[in-house]
Order: structure tokens, then C-alpha cells, then sequence
């Protein structure tokens, strides 16, 4: 105490004091009146109801920001795959437990150790073996990380946060020393006050409290927004890099993700047509068994003979490729394959190819109730399937062929109407496609009836070709990611040869360079 007696200017204290008695004496004196008057008590409530009002709308304002900063918070990227989504459930729950309690924004270390924890969330899913997974990110992948997370949350701060990009941090932190002395001055004010006038200091007091709560609550919302942000974007492109999907030079994610691959420049190449197809064409994989009507199917898509039809059991006798070009489709390939029951099957090519596709087909006939063999067959891509952890699964859809042959078999006047009880043609298709979706396990909204036969060809331009662009926007993100592991394997490849070549001229430049310096010393 007699240390803060002998800091305070007494001189100028009492200079302060005599400016401020005349202030103070007109509350007081006002005091006076209003209970002389008898109306202290209505002024006392009507400064008591103000003031909840004002404390009102300021919580309703802090609550109406903290709406505002939610609806911009970063979201997860809808093309990741599954195993990436789990991942961002754990950076949303690390952001949840940011309190700025926790982490002060005056010291700058919580910068570092907040990404680090952030860092240390994701690399654990991704490389849950090694003794340190957040060191498993290379340099240049780091790096990336910090210029991507700055970037955005530098623009969040600018378009979301007023005066953000007029204060300099030499004022905040100037701001910050004013305010400490700012309050030793008032609080010297409120104890002149007590002592002059009790029952305006009482009123200002409660009133001092109302407003630091409110205005305490809007800056811990602020800061809680901050953390949780810089949580958010460090761990969305964290993910991007561990998963291995981010390309390091920074120039590559700015071209063209749907770029050709080369496993469709070889396609294409089959059948002499890269240079109609610029970019990466959907790739769609028609599967079944043999004499299902999948060579129909693909006749029926482009409305013209194409492939030969498997009549006869085994036409097929590879998985070959056809450019489909449709309205409302991005330009695709299309691929016939030998059935799922031929001896020409080989299912190590057929996984491949599942693999390369974005979205599959599987022709199934109605009017064959031994379905085992289907059965394994969908049961094993799955399961090969679900080992691709970095890839999305394409959508399956299932066109029910051969249902002209169904009871009664000699009658065939479409179109049908499934819902139909009195039709008994609609009540054997409807019931072929339930046991085909049961058996196959597929949704039975992803089974489509359709008649493949030549001059018989039904719902397959309406239905089928209705479902086909439902699924696009899906088997749009399926190639997304196979495009981006594409490019993935080509940026190591291309950045493997560039540091080479970059060693060897080193290398080779090496002597002179060991010479000139030995002439100069």
C-alpha cells in the first residue's frame, strides 16, 4: 500500500479531485432532491428496469455474434472419404474443448501448441503404429499446412472482424498497457465516489457489473471463435495432407483436378480416341452374369448396336471400354465385362477395374432365382472395397433385366405401374425386384426393372437413365479422389526426378566450386 502511495503523484490526485468534485456534487445534490421530492424510489426503478433492459439486449446481441461466427466456423469436405469424416468428428471435438480460458491470446504460444495437439489428433488415425505419427509429415507438407491455415483464417479475421485490418499489433498491445492504467484511475474514481455520494456508487456498481458481463461475454465468444477456427483449418488441411491427397506444390492444386489418368489415357487409346476426350471421363463398370443382357444394357444407353450381344455364353471376353456421350452425363466410358459365372471371369482384373470406377451397374436377370453366385461376387468387391479407405465406394445400381419373360410370360404391354394389385405382370416385376434387392443386399430405390430386349426396350431412357444421373453427382466425388491419388503418384514420381537432376548438377558442379574457393583462400 505505501508502495502505490508513494507511485501516486499526490499534486496531481488532488487536481483530479477538485475537477471532479463539481460532477460529484451534482449527483449528489440530485440525490438530495429526488428523496425530498419522494421520488428516489421510481428513479431507483427506473434505473434498475433500464438497466436489465440494456443488459438484455446486449446479451441478445453477444448471442446474436456468436450465431453469426457459428455460420462461418469450416466445414468438412464433402468429397473426403469415410475414414476422413471420422477423423474431423475428433478436430470438431478438440475444438469444442477450446476455452480461452485455457489458451490467452496475449501469449503467442498457444499458436504452436494448439496446432501441434491439432496435428497430433489427425496423424494418430492415419499412422496409428508409429511411436511419433505427427512426425510422419515431410517438411514441405508442414510448411503447406501453416501457409494454407493462415491464409484462410487471415481471410475469416479481415471479412468477419471490424478494424481488423487497421490495427497493428504495436496498438493492441499499447491498447493493453493504457488499460491497465485507465484502471488504476478509476478505480481511485469509484472510491471517491462511496465516500461523496453511497447510493449513486451503489446504482453505478451494479451497473459496471451488468456491462462487464455482457461485454466480457461477446469477447469470450470472440476468442472461443478464434480457437476453434484455427483448430478447424489446421486440422482440415491436415487431414489433406496426411491422408496424402494435398499435392506439395502449391501450383498443382490449382489445376484442373479431373485431368486425364493414365489408366484412361490407355482406355481410350484402345479404341483411338484420346483426343476426343480432353479430360477424365466418368468410368462406368457394367457387371452380372453371363447372358444378364450387359452388352444389351450398353446397347440400350447409346440406343445403337455397340457391342455384341452375349446370346451366347461367353461374347465378352475381356473388360472392353465404349465413349458414352449423353445428354445431362458428363462424358464417360463405359465398360462391358465377361459374367460373373464364365470361365473367362477373372476376378483379380475385375477388382482392378471396380477399383478405376466411379460408378457400377450390375445386370441382374428376373427371371433367375439362383442368385449365390451374384451374391459372392458383390461380397467380394465389398469387401475389397472397404480396404480402400482413401477412396469413396462408387454407387451401385441394378438394372432387373428379362422382366418381359416373368408370369405371365406371354403378356407384355408397358408401361407398369408397380403399385398396380390388379396387374399381375406389375405384382411379378414389383415382386422380382424386392427379391433382388433382398438378396443382393441393395437398396431397393437403387433396383430398376428394366427390358433389354431389341424391340421390346423398356425403362431404360426414363427410369434407369433418371437413376444413372441422380448417382453422377456421387460418382463425381468417387472420381475426385481417384483422380487426386492419380496425381498423387505422378507429383512423387515428377518431384523424385526434379530433386535428382537438382543432385547431380550439384553434384556435378561440386570440384569447381571447391576449387574456386581454394584459389580465393
Amino acid at each position: 500500500m505505501k508502495t502505490l502511495l508513494h507511485k501516486i503523484d499526490l499534486l496531481r490526485l488532488f487536481a483530479l479531485i477538485l475537477l471532479a468534485v463539481p460532477a460529484l456534487a451534482v449527483f449528489a445534490l440530485g440525490m438530495v432532491w429526488l428523496w425530498q421530492t419522494g421520488n428516489l424510489l421510481y428513479w431507483a426503478t427506473a434505473m434498475v428496469v433500464f438497466s436489465v433492459l440494456s443488459y438484455g439486449l446486449l446479451y441478445w446481441q453477444a448471442k446474436r455474434d456468436r450465431q453469426m461466427l457459428e455460420g462461418i466456423a469450416t466445414e468438412p469436405n464433402p468429397d473426403w472419404p469415410p475414414k476422413a469424416e471420422a477423423v474431423w468428428q475428433q478436430v470438431e471435438k478438440l475444438a469444442e474443448t477450446c476455452n480461452p480460458e485455457d489458451w490467452p491470446i496475449e501469449d503467442s504460444s498457444w499458436i504452436l501448441v494448439l496446432g501441434r495437439r491439432t496435428l497430433d489428433t489427425v496423424s494418430h488415425y492415419y499412422y496409428p503404429q508409429a511411436e511419433k505419427p505427427f512426425l510422419e509429415l515431410t517438411v514441405p507438407h508442414t510448411l503447406l499446412i501453416i501457409e494454407q491455415a493462415s491464409r484462410d483464417l487471415r481471410k475469416d479475421i479481415t471479412e468477419n472482424i471490424p478494424f481488423s485490418d487497421r490495427l497493428t499489433i504495436g496498438d493492441l498491445l499499447r491498447l493493453h498497457r493504457w488499460k491497465a492504467k485507465a484502471e488504476q484511475a478509476y478505480n481511485i474514481y469509484r472510491a471517491g465516489r462511496i465516500l461523496i455520494n453511497p447510493m449513486s456508487a451503489l446504482f453505478g456498481e451494479i451497473w459496471r457489473h451488468l456491462q462487464e458481463r455482457s461485454f466480457s461475454l461477446a469477447r469470450s465468444e470472440l476468442h472461443r471463435w478464434f480457437l476453434r477456427a484455427y483448430v478447424r483449418k489446421v486440422g482440415y488441411y491436415a487431414i489433406d495432407l496426411y491422408s496424402g491427397r494435398q499435392p506439395v506444390a502449391l501450383e498443382e492444386s490449382f489445376k484442373q483436378a479431373a485431368e486425364r489418368t493414365p489408366v484412361s489415357h490407355a482406355d481410350l487409346k484402345k479404341i483411338e480416341l484420346t483426343a476426343t476426350v480432353p479430360e477424365e471421363p466418368l468410368r462406368i463398370l457394367v457387371l452380372g452374369r453371363t447372358n444378364a443382357g450387359k452388352s444389351s444394357l450398353i446397347n440400350a444407353l447409346f440406343g445403337k448396336l455397340t457391342t455384341a450381344t452375349d446370346v451366347l455364353p461367353d461374347t465378352t471376353e475381356t473388360i472392353t471400354p465404349f465413349v458414352l456421350q449423353r445428354e445431362g452425363l458428363t462424358q464417360a466410358l463405359i465398360f462391358d465385362s465377361p459374367g460373373c459365372d464364365s470361365t473367362l471371369f477373372n476376378e483379380k482384373q475385375v477388382l482392378t477395374a471396380a477399383l478405376n470406377a466411379d460408378l457400377i451397374l450390375w445386370v441382374s436377370p428376373a427371371n433367375r432365382p439362383d442368385r449365390q453366385t451374384e451374391r459372392h461376387c458383390l461380397d467380394a468387391l465389398r469387401v475389397f472395397q472397404s480396404t480402400q479407405l482413401n477412396r469413396r465406394l462408387p454407387p451401385i445400381l441394378v438394372a432387373v433385366s428379362h422382366i418381359d419373360l416373368l408370369r405371365p410370360a406371354s403378356a407384355w404391354q408397358p408401361p407398369y405401374d408397380l403399385s398396380n394389385q390388379q396387374d399381375v405382370k406389375a405384382i411379378s416385376i414389383r415382386a422380382a425386384v424386392q427379391a433382388i434387392a433382398n438378396d443382393l443386399a441393395i437398396p431397393i430405390e437403387q433396383v430398376i426393372p428394366v427390358c433389354l430386349k431389341e424391340g421390346r426396350v423398356y425403362n431404360v431412357n426414363d427410369a434407369l437413365w433418371a437413376a444413372i444421373l441422380h448417382h453422377q453427382n456421387a460418382a463425381l466425388r468417387v472420381r475426385l479422389l481417384r483422380c487426386l491419388d492419380a496425381k498423387k503418384r505422378a507429383e512423387d514420381w515428377t518431384m523424385l526426378r526434379r530433386q535428382l537432376l537438382s543432385t547431380g548438377r550439384f553434384l556435378w558442379n561440386l570440384p569447381d566450386k571447391i576449387s574456386k574457393r581454394s584459389e580465393e583462400g
